[in-house]
């Protein structure tokens, strides 16, 4: 594939977004109202100062205690039960019309098949009148139980959601509406909310969704400039580009302006962790997209991630099993051998001497480890260690000149007055 293939990003690409629905979900983003526990927000996993990400392998959820690489475990009978199973995928261009598929094993998707607009894990229970993907999978966070919910008899919210997954939803809504100043921004910005009364978990949805589409928005990179002949890449990042759409393949699977296919791969990343476990088969692996689908050809397979800022949103693949980009692509190039090259240490994993032995138990399961190994769908391509130099530098020229300067940014305090990570 031609890099003149891609197309340039433009901003009538994206969802159009309303500012004062955009702000609103700004403050709902880092506001800790929405937890079970009101101890996390979106932002903690998904914060600014870190581009959109935790910079985390596996995230710290619920009980957990500060931001990204010094987030902690937490101490006594509120610490981590549990690390989240796979890593914090980044937020760069979501609201882009192209985007239909979400979350590392596709469970959320657009769809008609429930009549509410989308195929998700709450099925015929997911409220109608979401507007895109991205305020859908605003909702999935507040009533998973490690990552912001809550453990059972902790709170109403986790308890409402071991009834069933919608059950929390309206209580969430109540304690945001409740809050005069949400209440009036809502009355203000929502043409369906007449009143505070009227504020439901689609309108909240749609809020941060709005702020997610229009916050992470970046298409100026130097690649970019590239694309539309208004500058010329450095000589290694376009040996990288060469590369990149020419002997080495990458653009067979991350195509497009976005570089992704939506589509999943198997990669045969090294295994750890406590697995994304399904309710039939609590073992500790992640199967990936085979966890959606049922289907054995999709086992370990995953989302191809837009490589859009790339460079800022270490560590790498859908457990951050590689802290570089140098040692993701050693991965794509030849996955058995960088498989058995990976040590645990190079796992962002902040200490819990209480999972230890969890976090590598994978592992000992040596024919786990040859089902894990037997797929990938890479083909094995041979690069020298500068043409690998080159491909990180053209990774580089993704990163947009402005991506760490975001229009709205992290807010100093939220309606809640609960503190603000």
């Amino acid at each position: 594939m031609s890099a003149h293939a891609v197309e340039p990003i433009r901003p009538a690409d994206f969802h159009a977004v309303d500012p004062a629905k955009a702000k609103i979900g700004q403050l709902l983003f880092y506001d800790k109202i929405l937890s079970g526990n009101k101890n996390i927000s979106c932002g903690t996993c998904h914060h600014h100062d870190h581009a959109g990400t935790d910079a985390l392998s596996l995230g710290i959820g619920e009980g957990g205690k500060g931001v990204g690489p010094k987030r902690t475990t937490g101490s006594g009978p509120d610490r981590i039960a549990k690390r989240i199973p796979r890593n914090a995928p980044a937020l760069w261009n979501l609201g882009h019309q192209s985007v239909d598929i979400l979350f590392h094993d596709g469970r959320l998707s657009v769809s008609d098949l429930y009549g509410n607009g989308f195929n998700s894990p709450a099925e015929e229970w997911l409220p109608a009148g979401l507007e895109t993907i991205v305020a859908a999978q605003a909702l999935f966070p507040l009533v998973a139980q490690f990552e912001m919910a809550g453990n059972p008899k902790e709170n109403e919210i986790a308890g409402a959601v071991h009834d069933r997954i919608d059950a929390a939803w309206p209580i969430l809504a109540k304690r945001v509406r409740t809050l005069p100043a949400y209440g009036d921004m809502f009355v203000d910005a929502f043409e369906t909310v007449q009143t505070p009364e009227d504020v439901t978990i689609v309108d909240i949805g749609n809020a941060i969704g709005a702020f997610i589409a229009s916050e992470w928005q970046s298409f100026d990179s130097p690649f970019d400039d590239w694309l539309v002949g208004a500058a010329p890449l450095p000589a290694d990042a376009e040996r990288g580009r060469a590369l990149f759409f020419g002997k080495a393949g990458c653009a067979a699977c991350h195509a497009g302006p976005l570089f992704t296919d939506q589509s999943f791969h198997a990669l045969g990343l090294p295994a750890f962790g406590p697995g994304r476990t399904r309710r039939f088969d609590p073992y500790a692996r992640d199967v990936g997209r085979m966890g959606e689908s049922d289907r054995l050809v999709d086992a370990y397979r995953f989302r191809t991630p837009s490589l859009r800022n790339v460079a800022l949103t270490a560590p790498y693949g859908h457990n951050g099993a590689w802290p570089t980009l140098e040692g993701m692509i050693r991965q794509h190039l030849n996955p058995q051998a960088a498989r058995s090259g990976w040590t645990p240490e190079k796992a962002n994993l902040p200490p819990a001497p209480w999972l230890a032995s969890i976090d590598f138990v994978i592992q000992e399961d040596d024919r786990e480890m040859a089902r894990q190994a037997a797929k990938t769908d890479i083909d094995l391509v041979a690069l020298s260690d500068p043409e690998i130099a080159d491909l990180v530098a053209f990774l580089h020229a993704l990163t947009g000149k402005s991506a760490l300067d975001r229009p709205l940014g992290r807010p100093e305090t939220v309606p809640s007055g609960l503190p603000v990570d």
